[in-house]
């Protein structure tokens, strides 16, 4: 299965690559990669938070950290019910009126029901991407907040290409949950956003979370403040965590 590649554009050095993976849902996709190097380096898979999408803000500003720092690629893709695979009906909606039109318990219900095909959505990128050599063979890192979170610790304990993972503003309330049996398999080494007065995701199911996950090598960083909250200074932290566990780009 190939990537289909529907636009290309460099700017300030990066090189910005729309795609779409050809699945029974098609996954829209971009991929950034740092312009006229051609070495191999890390590739970092960035999942986006509820509500957001591929070109997201966030997603944007840890690609040029990313890409313009240590030189990795980074990829995003619209996750189901998000980004251009939102449903007809809400289309033209902002995050908080679907939010608002569905409730935050069938919202977040949703989302659950999604996951088997998001973790199936990201594996076919990943080959997509590698088939075509856009992404070369270098080492897979993960970054995913929030609803990030909730996709993403299932990813990272299923897929062994991952090698490190940011993870946070999530919780966990059950141990054994689908969610809390997902985290006692993850073994990369992690580091872990929270938010102490989270208004989505209590403190004790955030801290009961990052318990249960199975790395050795894990840090907790915690900030006062709500969801959104979160100091643009662990933002740009990332890039030299994973610049510690993934290394640096080859020269080409």
């Amino acid at each position: 299965m190939d990537a289909q590649i529907s636009g290309e554009a460099e700017e300030q050095g990066v090189r910005r690559i729309e795609f779409t993976i050809p699945r029974p849902e098609p996954v829209p996709g971009i991929l950034w990669v740092p312009a006229g190097a051609p070495g191999e380096r890390p590739l970092v898979l960035l999942g986006h938070g509820g509500g957001m999408h591929k070109g997201a803000p966030g997603m944007l500003g840890m690609s040029r950290a990313l890409t313009r720092g240590p030189c990795y690629a980074a990829v995003a893709i619209d996750l189901p019910l998000h980004g251009d695979r939102v449903p007809e009906q809400e289309r033209g909606l902002s995050p908080r009126e679907r939010r608002q039109r569905l409730g935050l318990d069938a919202w977040r219900a949703r989302n659950d029901q999604s996951l088997p095909q998001a973790l199936a959505d990201w594996t076919a990128t990943l080959d997509a991407l590698r088939s075509a050599g856009l992404a070369g063979s270098g080492p897979v890192g993960y970054f995913g907040v929030s609803m990030g979170t909730r996709f993403g610790v299932p990813l990272v304990a299923a897929e062994p290409r991952i090698c490190a993972a940011v993870l946070g503003l999530f919780g966990c309330s059950d141990e054994n949950s689908v969610l809390g049996q997902a985290a006692r398999k993850v073994t990369v080494p992690l580091l872990y956003l929270l938010q102490w007065d989270d208004e989505l995701f209590p403190r004790a199911d955030g801290l009961m979370l990052f318990d249960l996950l199975g790395s050795r090598a894990k840090t907790m960083h915690a900030n006062p403040g709500g969801h959104l909250g979160v100091p643009r200074a662990e933002y740009e932290g990332v890039a030299g965590f994973f610049r510690r566990h993934l290394g640096g780009a080859a020269a080409g």
